[in-house]
């Protein structure tokens, strides 16, 4: 079984959960003896997954008039392409995709000089003034740029070329920007479309869609052969706002790579006396982050010392950070910027609960890695995860009462924590990333 797979990111190069997933989906589809091509818009060099074979979207040659957009490297008669000798114009065509931000909807380096609040020394070193660098750039009001569109174009038409060029028995595209790309393939090809929905445009902006992004979404599904939605959550959203079949959608629920043991580094004993609560992920919209804002002002008014840490960037960094100082909170708030790898693992290790208050939420992987992590979690009823979660404590998103009541109760007891951290790692230990890809190779089986 060969699958031509469409991504946009790969670990350590991630901006959020998808990477993630891939990672986990794709090392374990290559033991279940999948050989898989995967396209990502650039190559980095140093991706994680020695087992499958990468394809730089940047660096295929494609042979087009059009000049918009894209960059003329050479122009060589007689040049060797996959064995044979073509006459051909190479083009590369440079991409930056990612779902979180545009090429054009960019903002300045934003520098807090009225700020003057302490900061854990596990996070950062006390600054008098500190400057806020989003490396991934900010979106407005989950607007798209045409950029971005005309990037997810430019996809679509290597997919063209890499369809004539290679052999296999399946596509397989991982949300909105490479459904185009999965389509073209498709079309080239006569080979089956399988679109993996990791988000909706209801789950990132909720009524406020971005038409164009809905638009490609909706072809997608529909030219599909196959959906594979990563929870229920995300089954009943197709069904109700992409007028989806049920029967042509397969849930299937993302895991997690086990870790034999979790170590919290011994830099941050001195902080065991200090209570932190925290949210990771990004600051936009869909992640509810003024919810979190809000039920720590309540947990503040029983909990005086408690320690917050937003950890996360996105477009709503400006407002969130502004109302955190509204609400005169900031000496207790931390915000550490986008995080991955072992900085993650740092926050975790100093964490005694995690607050995931979504408003839709796809899945959730990093509840999970709390867990992992020996973390309590609090998500939201409106999230995919809830339902593989019995151990959780789950509120409304809006119910900022019952969030601030959840964090209080862990706080305050530490059997209900450790009730709920024992209960909830024993339930993870089969939610792997092997019980996804084995669901999923059937599927590609069913299709051939």
């Amino acid at each position: 079984m060969r699958v031509l797979m469409f991504g946009w990111e790969f670990p350590p190069h991630i901006s959020g959960g998808l990477g993630t997933a891939c990672y986990g989906l794709t090392k374990s589809l290559s033991k279940e003896g999948v050989d898989i091509l995967f396209v990502v818009p650039k190559l980095y060099g140093n991706e994680n997954v020695p087992t499958v074979n990468f394809i730089d979207a940047g660096k295929v040659p494609i042979e087009t008039r059009r000049q918009c957009m894209v960059k003329i490297t050479k122009e060589e008669a007689g040049e060797t392409l996959y064995g044979e000798r073509i006459h051909i114009t190479t083009i590369e065509v440079e991409s930056h995709l990612s779902p979180y931000r545009s090429v054009r909807y960019q903002t300045p380096v934003v520098a807090m000089e009225s700020w003057s609040y302490q900061l854990d020394p596990v996070i950062t070193e006390v600054e008098e003034e500190v400057e806020i660098i989003d490396s991934f750039t900010h979106t407005f009001s989950g607007v798209y740029g045409p950029d971005l569109m005309q990037e997810t174009k430019q996809l679509a038409e290597v997919a063209a070329v890499l369809a004539e060029k290679y052999s296999f028995d399946v596509i397989h595209a991982h949300d909105w920007m490479t459904f185009p790309a999965g389509i073209a393939a498709s079309e080239v090809s006569g080979k089956p479309l399988i679109v993996h929905v990791h988000s909706t445009e209801f789950d990132r902006s909720g009524e406020r869609v971005d038409q164009e992004v809905y638009a490609i979404e909706k072809e997608g599904i529909d030219k599909a052969d196959r959906i594979v939605a990563v929870s229920n959550w995300t089954k009943k959203i197709l069904m109700s706002r992409y007028d989806v079949k049920a029967a042509k959608v397969d849930v299937t629920h993302n895991g997690i790579t086990p870790r034999e043991r979790y170590e919290a580094l011994s830099a941050y004993e001195p902080l065991r006396d200090v209570k932190v609560v925290t949210f990771l992920g990004r600051l936009t919209y869909q992640k509810g982050p003024f919810y979190f804002i809000e039920a720590a002002r309540k947990v503040l008014e029983k909990f005086p010392d408690v320690h917050f840490v937003m950890a996360g960037s996105g477009d709503l960094f400006p407002q969130v950070v502004e109302r955190v100082a509204q609400l005169r909170l900031s000496s207790k708030f931390h915000f550490t910027g986008f995080l991955r790898g072992e900085s993650v693992d740092k926050v975790w290790a100093v964490s005694n609960v995690y607050v995931m208050p979504s408003v839709s939420e796809p899945f959730g992987i990093t509840p999970l890695e709390a867990i992992q992590a020996g973390v309590p979690v609090i998500v939201s009823n409106q999230s995919g995860v809830a339902e593989v979660m019995p151990h959780a404590i789950k509120v409304d998103f809006w119910n900022i009462d019952a969030l601030a009541d959840a964090i209080c109760n862990l706080l305050a007891y530490e059997s209900l924590s450790y009730t709920l951290k024992k209960n909830s790692f024993n339930e993870i230990k089969d939610m792997t990333w092997e019980k996804a890809a084995k669901k999923i190779k059937t599927i590609y089986h069913e299709l051939n």
